[in-house]
């Protein structure tokens, strides 16, 4: 049974902002992944608006340097009552994935960014399941799936996947999951979330500020209290192009807003008193701890002359907020090696960090 007040399964959000190069290829492999099987022809025969669980939301946040306005009202027309077009003012990232929240019908929400996709096969063994659980009175507040690094300059994949971490083909609780590797974080690209827990508190996603994922895939965790971990390879993310945020030079240049976000976390939980369940706990300080180890050590790349004062500001917040969340994070080994002291120190961190950078290929 569906939740009170949604009229389909889930909503997939589209945040586009100039973007026409590529939106085309995000609504077709959604549409694809959202019919059990291809048509006769091998196409995918797309059921009308009334017969449909699913609907996709696309926001277009200001766009004005190409079509992307004009092709998004194209899809609607194409597809009323299936696809929805909404245009506002231009807010970032944030913005758009909380525009869609507000105008999304479905009991789950995803986000699907308009230049990644989603694998077909993947997809729909993910909303067979879904469907399955809802009908059986099982319905979760958290889906878990793979995703999979697409990357553009050598063609070759990376994929995340939690199968040694968290049980499969049942639902589960917190209690039950294992300790995650450096490199195997929940990230927006593989969570689903059961609309109503965005919505029963909020999710603090500022505006016109980039990394804004980071706090989607934290805040609204401790509020999940039954989760479906999908082992399969469900969202494809295409990473390498220059001007993607979180290409180094890019995320050098904006260091700033990756203090902000961070700051926003702290603030969320005082982990060690609001996180009853000790493997959330460990897993969000250490997500948490991350974060902070991210900001210093763009801190420490940036050509900013404020930069190193803005970072000890932010370390001077946390610890006044929680000694212990600030313990973790500034003494253990993330912490130690990413703060160096002095010009050689900095530049030790910034080693480590391209090192990481290489064997897991995040930018």
């Amino acid at each position: 049974m569906l939740d009170s007040g949604c009229t389909k399964l889930i909503t997939f959000a589209i945040p586009c902002y100039n973007s026409a190069e590529y939106m085309d290829t995000c609504v077709n492999s959604i549409l694809a992944a959202c019919v059990p099987h291809d048509g006769a022809d091998g196409g995918v025969d797309v059921p009308a608006a009334a017969d449909a669980d699913f609907e996709i939301v696309i926001v277009d946040d200001g766009s004005t340097k190409d079509d992307t306005p004009a092709k998004a009202d194209a899809w609607a027309r194409r597809y009323p009552g299936l696809i929805s077009a909404v245009h506002q003012e231009n807010g970032g990232h944030g913005a758009a994935v909380l525009t869609g929240i507000a105008h999304a019908r479905g009991m789950y929400y995803k986000v699907v960014d308009s230049d990644d996709w989603i694998d077909r096969q993947a997809g729909r063994k993910l909303l067979a399941d879904m469907r399955r659980l809802v009908a059986s009175g099982q319905a979760v507040d958290l889906f878990i799936s793979n995703y999979v690094y697409e990357h553009v300059l050598d063609d070759t994949r990376t994929p995340i996947g939690y199968s040694d971490v968290l049980p499969t083909d049942r639902v589960f609780t917190w209690n039950e999951m294992g300790r995650f590797r450096l490199d195997q974080n929940l990230l927006m690209h593989s969570l689903t979330y059961r609309t109503s827990v965005l919505r029963d508190g909020g999710v603090p996603l500022p505006s016109h500020t980039f990394y804004v994922d980071n706090i989607f895939a934290y805040v609204p965790l401790p509020r999940c209290a039954t989760l479906y971990y999908e082992d399969a390879d469900v969202y494809r993310y295409y990473i390498g192009r220059q001007d993607q945020s979180v290409n180094e030079q890019v995320m050098t240049s904006r260091y700033d807003q990756q203090l902000r976000i961070t700051r926003i976390m702290i603030d969320a939980y005082h982990l060690y008193d609001d996180i009853a369940s000790v493997p959330l706990r460990n897993y969000m300080l250490n997500y948490f701890t991350m974060m902070m180890t991210i900001s210093s050590v763009f801190s420490h790349l940036s050509k900013d002359p404020d930069a190193e004062a803005n970072l000890s500001a932010l370390w001077d917040h946390l610890k006044k907020f929680d000694e212990r969340m600030y313990s973790h994070a500034r003494h253990g080994v993330m912490g130690v090696f990413t703060n160096l002291p002095g010009d050689v120190g900095h530049k030790i961190s910034t080693g480590l960090y391209r090192l990481a950078r290489k064997v897991v290929k995040f930018n």
